[in-house]
């Protein structure tokens, strides 16, 4: 898929950055991995992929995240929490939260932990911008501009290279004119840009239903999002599907089951960097507010090195 796409945008390619990471406005002295972590907003039965069946174990029964112990009560509150992003070090977990203490709505926070098996601190308020460093100096923040972004609803943006180097970008988007003809309002689908050129419909996961906020792995071999397309549990499930390499279409998505899915909303997946963790919200039976983090994690089988 995507080789014969590189080839037209070649020329349309914008310069590689040296390093890339995102400033805050929380305490100096944080240290950041290299890879890029974009966080996004929307403010508007076969349940394994081929990839997981070849390299991963099933994915467990999902606990909520701040049920692990020594974790922080205010992870997950009687506010809305949602869209959780593990930071590539996994010491650093980013949330969507509506909760009292925020600049208004729905605001980014973060809550830390010093190693990776310890539990999570108290979310902190966050503002975010996304610039490049070039030579030891930062660069304005920057939009990504109408290329990426329209007059109708982006979301769930999730970013990779692929072999080549080119830099892929997943996001969702409601804008007109997608997968299907548009009869009344236009719904979600999933696109993707290259090199943050025009985006394209990802071929192989959409659907005429809502088909919302995708997470790729960083491979790009692997994609996690929400739909409520038919054949679900519930009222927005999680699904997935896979491909062999990244210049493949997806294979058909399935739906991860009742094990992971409930009878209620499931939505806004993301994949931790070695792909064993994904954290998603849910307002499933025991959720405290209109919508908890969730998490569930799987085993790499023996063997396998991707």
């Amino acid at each position: 898929m995507l080789k014969k796409t590189s080839k037209q945008t070649l020329a349309r390619r914008v310069a590689r950055p040296t390093q890339t990471s995102i400033a805050t406005n929380t305490r100096p002295g944080v240290a950041w991995a290299r890879p890029l972590i974009f966080i996004g907003i929307a403010v508007a039965m076969t349940f394994t992929s081929l990839a997981s069946a070849k390299h991963f174990g099933d994915w467990g029964a999902p606990v909520n995240a701040e049920s692990i112990p020594g974790t922080s009560p205010e992870l997950n509150t009687t506010s809305n929490e949602g869209y959780p992003i593990l930071s590539p070090n996994g010491l650093s977990l980013y949330i969507v939260s509506d909760r009292p203490g925020g600049l208004g709505g729905l605001d980014i926070w973060v809550a830390r932990r010093a190693h990776k098996h310890d539990p999570w601190g108290a979310p902190e308020n966050l503002d975010i911008y996304f610039t490049r460093s070039e030579h030891d100096a930062w660069d304005e923040p920057q939009n990504l501009g109408c290329e990426i972004n329209s007059a109708a609803s982006e979301a769930g943006p999730s970013y990779f290279e692929d072999e080549c180097g080119q830099a892929i970008l997943y996001f969702s988007s409601f804008r007109a004119g997608g997968f299907t003809a548009d009869i009344g309002p236009p719904d979600s689908d999933i696109y993707f840009s290259v090199d943050f050129s025009s985006p394209q419909l990802a071929p192989g996961v959409n659907t005429a239903f809502n088909d919302n906020r995708p997470n790729v792995r960083k491979d790009g071999r692997e994609i996690v999002f929400d739909s409520n397309r038919p054949g679900g549990f519930g009222l927005q499930d999680i699904w997935t599907a896979s491909r062999d390499t990244t210049d493949d279409d997806w294979l058909t998505p399935t739906n991860l089951g009742p094990l992971v899915n409930s009878a209620l909303t499931d939505a806004r997946p993301t994949l931790s960097r070695d792909g064993l963790t994904m954290f998603f919200g849910s307002n499933r039976a025991g959720t405290q507010g209109l919508s908890d983090i969730y998490m569930t994690s799987r085993e790499k089988l023996k063997g396998k090195n991707h």
